[in-house]
């Protein structure tokens, strides 16, 4: 049943079996794209975790990366140890391979949303299904990580998000984080209502956006790439205590200036493929904006992270980072 999950949320369809077991548990599916693991007995090391992918409709390294996990847990290769909701975000998006539909679903998780659509709709049915899933398992540590591919080539290929946020970050979420084979850290600034955000402002969740290499149609991902953050989430699945490498193995950053769109007549002053974590020399222009004006770097260079020029009107089209120190 939970190899055919994905396809069946995909197809439109739903299943009879809208619960059952699993090796080590049983799984219960609220609605479409959204499946509870509940284990027997939690792993001395569990957590409530949440794993999400496909908030973006054209990125589907992570869900493949999850069906595999998925379908390791239905054939017995891992047991589960922690409860665990996973969750397929833009439903129409990744049937169509497109980003979004309407609108950028990864802007639109907070509890004042006043938007009505097909994406912001959705955005209120995955907030509810978190906190209703993180109230199930008050006793437990709260964990989302929400798996993305980024649009263009990158200097690091796969990099975290760390969301604004009072709660601190545990110093094993980099040690994680560094065995999984993530190469850079970018610190957020200020607020951003993506998903990852949600859960740890909300509900003082440790939570990232993790970035896995490069947006490609489905069969066309390297997963084997990806094979230290599965031996990852299966650990979290599992309820023990994920593999641990030093964390000065990631390069730092934290975002300077954000550059956002203004007006119809704006355009980035460098080329399409230009890779994320791009540097750029004081002086250079980086961006024209009819209402806003030109954008130049400064004094210290800056580096370019997710720069896209197409993005609606008062959303940001890039973040400039500087270099950060490690974690102590």
């Amino acid at each position: 049943m939970l190899a055919e999950w994905i396809d069946l949320s995909l197809d439109g369809r739903t299943s009879a079996e809208r619960s059952g077991r699993v090796h080590g548990g049983r799984f219960t599916i609220h609605g479409p794209g959204i499946l509870e693991l509940i284990p027997d007995r939690p792993g001395d090391s569990a957590r409530a975790c949440v794993l999400s992918a496909g908030i973006h409709g054209n990125e589907t390294a992570p869900i493949e990366l999850l069906g595999d996990c998925l379908a390791r847990l239905e054939a017995g290769l891992i047991r589960l140890g922690a409860p665990t909701l996973v969750i397929l975000g833009n439903l129409e998006a990744i049937r169509q391979g497109q980003r979004f539909i309407t609108t950028n679903l990864n802007r639109l998780f907070r509890r004042d949303l006043g938007e009505r659509g097909m994406e912001p709709d959705r955005a209120r049915k995955l907030m509810v299904s978190v906190d209703a899933f993180f109230a199930r398992h008050a006793g437990l540590s709260r964990l989302h990580y929400d798996l993305h591919t980024a649009i263009r080539d990158s200097r690091y290929p796969r990099f975290v998000v760390d969301p604004f946020a009072e709660t601190p970050t545990q110093p094993e979420q980099w040690r994680w984080l560094a065995a999984a084979d993530l190469q850079a850290v970018l610190h957020q600034h200020q607020h951003s209502w993506t998903f990852s955000h949600y859960a740890k402002h909300y509900h003082a969740a440790q939570a990232f956006t993790l970035e896995l290499g490069r947006a490609l149609p489905f069969g066309h991902n390297d997963l084997a790439a990806l094979a230290p953050m599965g031996r990852l989430l299966s650990a979290l699945l599992e309820g023990r205590a994920p593999a641990e490498d030093d964390p000065a193995r990631m390069v730092y950053f934290r975002v300077a200036h954000e550059l956002i769109r203004k007006d119809h007549d704006f355009t980035l002053c460098f080329p399409d493929h230009t890779p994320n974590f791009t540097e750029f020399a004081p002086g250079t222009r980086l961006a024209e904006d009819a209402t806003a004006g030109p954008f130049t770097v400064g004094e210290s260079p800056l580096r370019v992270v997710f720069p896209n020029a197409q993005v609606e009107i008062g959303a940001r089209a890039a973040l400039l980072v500087t270099p950060s120190a490690p974690p102590d």
